[in-house]
């Protein structure tokens, strides 16, 4: 699977951002978020919607360091707790955010915290930042779910992608997805196509697109599967079901609970 388009990936920012919104507007703010513990409702959308405007002023400011985030305006969300205020606020970040990533299009130099210093990382990272937030408030509201294949299917990518990079530069937690002869195969039973195996060697760890055996595969359907890979389903939740060593499974997903 290629990646999407620069400007789907806007669209789904600002699309991703719309259907948060609306679980926000119409739930209690006070809510525990049991997909991140330590925040309720509106801690994750003042999350999200804050993370939008950091990098929307990046990419307007052409900022090729890091910017601090007291130097970002508006980032703390509305000082009332009405849930459609603080809807309105998401959706007018991400709008925001949205016109300037169009407007310096995909190749424009700007600062990353990743492995590309463009401004196509931060639209892939927004729309997917938004994707699984989403789901977080959905979990926490008993809101239904539901995300295109192959947006699915990209988060699984970049995040492989995100723990390579975070492996490659030393993170102690990531540092220890190793060990020859162990392979980790995800399948999605409902989609054609979308499934990854990841291999640990001595040094590391790779992965591919690839339909093979393996020490452990996770397997059901393509949505479920990126939540749990995400770590916001069981692993035996949403239709899923894990066969062979479990114990691999759980040893990535404990070391993969940076993002």
């Amino acid at each position: 699977m290629t990646l999407l388009s620069h400007t789907r990936y806007c669209d789904e920012i600002v699309s991703q951002t719309g259907l948060l919104g609306r679980i926000v507007e119409g739930a209690d703010l006070t809510a525990r978020v049991p997909s991140c513990p330590d925040w309720n409702l509106r801690d994750l959308a003042v999350h999200v919607g804050g993370a939008h405007r950091w990098v929307g002023e990046i990419v307007r400011r052409r900022s090729t360091e890091d910017l601090p985030q007291d130097q970002v305006p508006d980032t703390e969300g509305p000082e009332d707790d009405d849930p459609a205020a603080l809807a309105a606020w998401l959706t007018a970040g991400a709008e925001a955010t949205v016109r300037a990533v169009r407007a310096a299009g995909p190749d424009t130099e700007v600062w990353t915290w990743g492995w590309e210093r463009r401004t196509a990382f931060w639209a892939r990272r927004m729309a997917h930042e938004t994707v699984v937030h989403r789901a977080d408030a959905a979990l926490a509201t008993g809101t239904a779910y539901e995300v295109a294949p192959d947006l699915a299917a990209d988060t699984v990518t970049e995040w492989l992608r995100i723990v390579a990079f975070v492996q490659s530069g030393g993170d102690p937690q990531a540092a220890g997805l190793r060990g020859g002869g162990r392979s980790l195969h995800l399948h999605a039973t409902d989609v054609p196509g979308a499934e990854w195996l990841i291999e640990f060697g001595e040094d590391g760890f790779t992965w591919r697109q690839a339909h093979e055996k393996a020490t452990v595969v996770l397997r059901g359907p393509l949505t479920s599967l990126m939540l749990a890979f995400n770590r916001r389903l069981k692993p035996d939740e949403g239709g899923l079901e894990v066969l062979g060593d479990r114990g691999l499974l759980d040893f990535w997903l404990e070391r993969t609970s940076f993002g």
